[in-house]
């Protein structure tokens, strides 16, 4: 049995790990840079250890953090999200030292981490993919041939992306010529790859995603499904489970889909199938993430399943503790990722000291952070401090909820997402529960509300006033 875990993460999903470990009576440790010293997580594992002084390296050195894990008597390493969580590497290594990695094996990220050869091995399990070119692309004028068959407009992706990055849409020729280049050199710094394919782009789609478990004795359960076409850039936003978009049978469908793609890859442990969904009503396969998603936390509203103990259960040895038929959605929830970005400004990064912090509650709301009053947000790292999630039993009930937390919320000293996720909730098409990947592009209104001052921005504005009046 698990006793010790190394998290191999920080910021939210760290503090989120220790507190699923301090509830099954294991201990945690946690692992920072000098630039994440007074973070929550640090605090709230058992233990804590400093991995160096450099912002990013000691998060991404897989042999350091299984030495530190075998070190501090750890026996299990979950990577979280991002950073080394899809890293083959770093599975490999656990399994060479003897240490329990919470994920699939590293087989299948190295498989599912290739997207071109990710979508061979959903052809031949018969899960519908996106029409594009049959493997990577060697040069610019093989990909303007590969453009010119499947039809304008492409996407050009690097076969190890993620995350929204090493992808551009190509809406003709002279397009795919001046990113070709981009892409490339945006895949070789993010990913260590030059390799880049070809899929056919499908305009404004929705963007649908089924979380799915499963254990080494062939069980595999689908948690229904995630709506993520609330997005910018490629970048979620706000994500909604289950989507006001499906029919039943759509439902049953996409998650039919997810549960075969885990099966034709030997799957085991947390992961994620994400499809576009088309006008027609077309599924088609996209990727498959082979870690716990940030959104993760709306499907355990409306199922009532701990992602994160199952899935060290799972690293057990353990099978499910639930089946397919036991797992039925109750209600809606709606998870706003709440980004130190100005939306009135390009969504510039706000990164600074917090003067004031106060997260939402009441029924049906929860916070997941590692941010309090007076911290200092380090520039180093993604700009999500908070992530703000919702439930209610009608899609109404749930809308309503997330406009009443949000007013709630209080975050000074910097700019937020948060008054931009209020314009959209307002709505009246996101109320009735009508929007694709393309809502935020076809709504550039959105950005323009007007800001309220918060209280030290008003106490600051009167004293200023002052100030000149007795000076004058």
């Amino acid at each position: 049995m698990i006793k010790k875990i190394l998290i191999a993460n920080r910021g939210e999903i760290a503090v989120r790990i220790a507190r699923a470990c301090a509830e099954m009576g294991l201990r945690s440790v946690a692992i920072f840079s000098e630039a994440d010293r007074f973070s929550l997580h640090v605090k709230k594992a058992d233990e804590a250890y400093c991995i160096g002084s450099e912002d990013l390296a000691g998060y991404l050195n897989p042999h350091r953090i299984v030495n530190l894990a075998i070190e501090t008597g750890c026996d299990a390493i979950h990577p979280g999200y991002g950073f080394l969580s899809e890293n083959p590497e770093l599975a490999r290594i656990c399994t060479l030292r003897g240490v329990r990695f919470i994920g699939p094996d590293a087989r299948v990220i190295r498989l599912m981490g290739d997207k071109t050869e990710a979508r061979r091995a959903m052809m031949q399990a018969g899960v519908p993919v996106t029409p594009g070119s049959a493997g990577n692309v060697e040069n610019l004028d093989e990909a303007l041939k590969e453009a010119e068959r499947i039809g304008y407009p492409i996407m050009l992706k690097a076969t190890s992306g993620g995350g929204g990055r090493g992808i551009r849409r190509c809406n003709d020729k002279k397009e795919l010529k001046a990113n070709y280049e981009r892409v490339i050199s945006e895949a070789t710094k993010a990913f260590g790859s030059a390799d880049v394919f070809i899929e056919k782009c499908i305009v404004n789609p929705r963007h649908i995603e089924v979380q799915i478990l499963a254990d080494r004795h062939g069980n595999v359960a689908h948690l229904f499904e995630r709506d993520c076409s609330i997005q910018r850039r490629n970048q979620k936003l706000i994500e909604i489970a289950p989507s006001p978009q499906l029919t039943p049978e759509q439902r049953a469908c996409i998650g039919e889909l997810a549960v075969r793609a885990a099966r034709a890859v030997n799957y085991e442990n947390a992961g994620t199938v994400e499809f576009l969904l088309t006008a027609q009503g077309e599924f088609y396969f996209m990727e498959m993430n082979t870690r716990i998603q940030v959104e993760h936390t709306i499907t355990e509203e409306i199922t009532g399943i701990d992602i994160v103990k199952e899935q060290i259960c799972i690293a057990e040895g353990q099978p499910l503790s639930f089946t397919q038929e036991e797992v039925q959605p109750r209600g809606y929830a709606i998870q706003f990722r709440i980004n130190v970005e100005d939306p009135k400004n390009d969504f510039l990064p706000s990164f600074g000291r917090l003067t004031r912090y106060y997260a939402p509650g009441g029924p049906g709301v929860r916070t997941d952070t590692a941010i309090y009053t007076g911290y200092e947000i380090p520039p180093h790292y993604d700009s999500m401090v908070a992530k703000v999630i919702v439930w209610g039993r009608t899609w109404a009930e749930t809308v309503a909820r997330g406009q009443r937390a949000l007013n709630d919320m209080m975050i000074g000293g910097v700019r937020t997402t948060i008054p931009f996720y209020q314009e959209i909730l307002d709505h009246p098409d996101f109320q009735a529960g009508r929007f694709d990947t393309g809502f935020l592009a076809a709504h550039p209104e959105l950005t323009h509300y007007s800001l309220k001052r918060s209280p030290e921005e008003t106490t600051l504005a009167i004293a200023a006033a002052i100030a000149a009046h007795v000076g004058f």
